[in-house]
């Protein structure tokens, strides 16, 4: 089979430890580039650090962020973006407070916050570049809400005590327009319900007219499921979650061994 889309999650999957991309990685997608496959990033992450990884690796292609609330063209033109209402954004953040649980959510360019945790904001700007991602502080989520041109496209919980999170999650769960997912052990991540990578990538399909069957997909975890349910192909990250590993077709090497090159190599460039 001739793959024409190579959907790749970002973080544990395309990038190592370090927040990094390896040379190898590189090369691989550059010679995948060369034979006219679509390199798609498809990635929890904030456009703008997702924007800022495809910059340095010279793709101009359509992207995937948010875990699929957002997707842009090669241009960065937006092909649709999904928000989340701003009532019930109050809310969910209300809910975090009363559980204190620690989140923050995304708009396209920035991260919001009532709390400065300085591991996040080096996450997210660990092997950016020079694309530094702003993180606001807010006390208000009311006066941020109803006085500007908020749009908030992501959340996301962080709490090492998983009884915990999956409270919040049955709670977030139960509110209508909301729907959840994961990509680490120790978060929940919520967006617009309906919303996924795997709808963000049908929809690209049908832009560039390619069939499920040649597309590619390369993940991690449970947020990677629904591209994993539309592709052809379905490999796993070898660091991946047995979630996703039980369905995949392939699993590979881990994110610091070159996983995904590996993958683009066996499957694209062979």
């Amino acid at each position: 089979m001739k793959y024409k889309i190579i959907a790749i999650d970002m973080d544990g999957t395309l990038l190592n430890s370090k927040n990094m991309v390896t040379e190898r990685t590189k090369r691989a997608i550059e010679k995948a580039k060369s034979k006219g496959v679509h390199v798609v990033l498809s990635t929890g992450r904030m456009l703008k650090s997702a924007q800022s990884y495809a910059i340095s690796l010279n793709l101009n292609n359509h992207i995937i962020a948010c875990n699929g609330a957002i997707l842009v063209d090669e241009n960065s033109n937006p092909i649709f973006k999904k928000s989340i209402d701003k009532d019930l954004v109050k809310e969910v953040v209300n809910i975090a407070r009363e559980r204190d649980i620690y989140y923050h959510f995304y708009d396209e360019t920035k991260f919001y916050s009532h709390v400065m945790v300085d591991e996040v904001f080096k996450f997210y700007n660990e092997g950016n570049g020079k694309t530094t991602i702003d993180m606001h502080i807010f006390d208000s989520i009311g006066e941020l809400v109803d006085n500007g041109d908020l749009n908030v496209y992501k959340f996301l919980f962080i709490d090492e005590d998983r009884a915990k999170l999956n409270k919040l999650r049955e709670e977030l769960n139960g509110f209508n327009g909301l729907g959840t997912s994961s990509s680490w052990p120790n978060n929940i991540e919520a967006m617009v319900s309906n919303v996924s990578k795997g709808h963000a990538l049908k929809e690209l399909s049908q832009i560039l007219n390619i069939k499920s069957q040649e597309i590619m997909a390369i993940g991690d975890s449970e947020n990677d499921i629904s591209m994993f349910e539309f592709a052809g192909l379905k490999v796993s990250m070898g660091n991946g979650e047995d979630i996703l590993k039980d369905i995949s077709d392939y699993i590979t090497d881990t994110n610091n061994d070159d996983g995904v090159a590996k993958a683009i190599e066996r499957f694209v460039l062979e």
